[in-house]
């Protein structure tokens, strides 16, 4: 079974973030309509374009779901 995108991210949270993926991590989180039980790329992406305010750009995004793409291999 395919564990959801925003699990895979929440390993990226992390108290003092470093970087643009922990600061999406940490944003999401408290994001409450995040889809937090797809997997699709498709819907995330669209949720993200349409309230993803807090994420400076799409690319985070892009990179992040290669990440999780690779691992769900």
């Amino acid at each position: 079974m395919t564990k959801s995108f925003y699990h895979f991210l929440m390993k990226y949270r992390h108290p003092e973030p470093m970087d643009a993926i922990s600061h999406f991590a940490n944003d999401a989180y408290h994001d409450h309509g995040f889809p937090k039980s797809s997997s699709d790329y498709h819907e995330i992406s669209l949720y993200l374009e349409m309230n993803g305010h807090y994420l400076q750009s799409l690319a985070t995004f892009d990179e992040v779901w290669a990440c999780y793409e690779e691992s769900e291999r």
